[in-house]
């Protein structure tokens, strides 16, 4: 009998472990699929199997993973997976229908304040694990925990407690949903709205639970895939106490500007034309920095901070003209865009040398704002 050939090939794999995707990656001099360990060596033995009438191995050799929700943006579209409704910890096990309990109130500050607790936390992304404070693991449980629902809900029953809203309406605390009747395993998510980043209403700061855990991110709308498929709801306990900052129709919002330390003339900050997240609206107005009012201080706008206070400002830079600075539009991350934005304001008002170094002091702050 002819002895069997071998020969050694990697199949084809959708896995979207580190390794097989550098496995996937094309490099010079490199055997492709050495990413995954159980990927690794597959032996083609078909004909010898069918020859020694040997059951074919395939199934033993294949990768051993489950699908879960995408992590990285632009990435395909997985299976998603996600646990069915329960009660806290999910000590009671599962229920079913309508809830029929009163929807708690609360307000959109405490909404997004939750939401951040399992972001700065890194919550990891479980279909059946439940976090110290009762939420299941996965976006509609993170969803059921930010808006303080009593118990853990899905994204088939999430649009129980909330109305619907046009995109226009979206404030900080809304969610975007999307549910597939047909197969709630394909597609099917939910995450936060915190809030635009830019004044086109094209991008915004989601908060989401997804694999490897909870984050926070700048996203387009309505969200990476199914992009006709996502609508927004407004949770039906919101109060307006707390409401946050005005809705997607407006940018505009009473921000108390951070006070501290600034330097002459010159010193200017730059900020991104953007609707402010839940903190800026929220935040007391502090005292006057100087004596200009609202100005908080520089140290709101060094290299890479992140706050309010730049949106505000970019903002105002915007409606000023000075707009053309930011190839996506204003927002809360201080950047060279910020900084040019200012100066150019500076110069406009016959600043030069030091004077117009593109950060915000004082002066600049009260011509800008004036």
């Amino acid at each position: 009998m002819t002895a069997p050939v071998f020969e050694e090939i990697d199949p084809a794999s959708d896995c979207d472990c580190p390794g097989c995707v550098d496995g996937r990656r094309p490099a010079p001099g490199r055997l492709p699929g050495r990413g995954h360990p159980a990927a690794r060596s597959v032996v083609v033995v078909a004909a010898a199997s069918a020859a020694l009438g040997a059951a074919p191995p395939a199934a033993a050799l294949a990768p051993a993973h489950s699908p879960h929700r995408q992590a990285l943006p632009g990435d395909g579209e997985p299976d998603t997976p996600q646990g069915k409704k329960a009660p806290l910890h999910g000590s009671a096990g599962q229920s079913g229908g309508t809830t029929t309990a009163p929807i708690p109130a609360t307000t959109r500050t405490d909404i997004i304040k939750r939401a951040k607790v399992w972001v700065a936390a890194k919550v990891p992304y479980s279909m059946s694990a439940f976090w110290s404070d009762g939420y299941r693991q996965d976006c509609s449980g993170y969803v059921s925990m930010a808006w303080g629902l009593p118990s853990n809900e899905w994204t088939g029953s999430l649009d129980q407690f909330g109305t619907k809203i046009a995109k226009e309406e979206l404030q900080p605390g809304d969610i975007l949903l999307y549910h597939n009747p047909d197969n709630p395993e394909k597609g099917s998510h939910v995450v936060i709205f915190g809030g635009w980043t830019d004044y086109t209403h094209t991008y915004y700061t989601v908060y989401e639970q997804t694999p490897p855990h909870a984050r926070s991110q700048t996203t387009p709308y309505p969200y990476w895939s199914n992009t006709g498929k996502y609508v927004p709801y407004r949770y039906k306990g919101v109060t307006k106490s707390g409401a946050g900052t005005k809705g997607a129709t407006g940018v505009k919002a009473a921000v108390a500007h951070p006070g501290g330390a600034s330097s002459g003339p010159g010193a200017a900050g730059r900020g991104k034309a953007v609707t402010p997240g839940p903190a800026a609206s929220a935040a007391p107005a502090g005292p006057a920095s100087h004596g200009v009012p609202g100005y908080p201080g520089r140290q709101y706008f060094r290299p890479g901070a992140t706050n309010d206070h730049v949106t505000r400002l970019g903002v105002r830079l915007a409606e000023k003209g000075f707009g053309r600075f930011y190839a996506l539009g204003p927002g809360p991350h201080w950047g060279e865009a910020d900084r040019r934005a200012v100066e150019a304001f500076q110069r406009t008002q016959g600043w030069r040398g030091g004077a117009a170094d593109g950060y915000p002091g004082p002066e600049t702050w009260r011509r800008l704002f004036a």
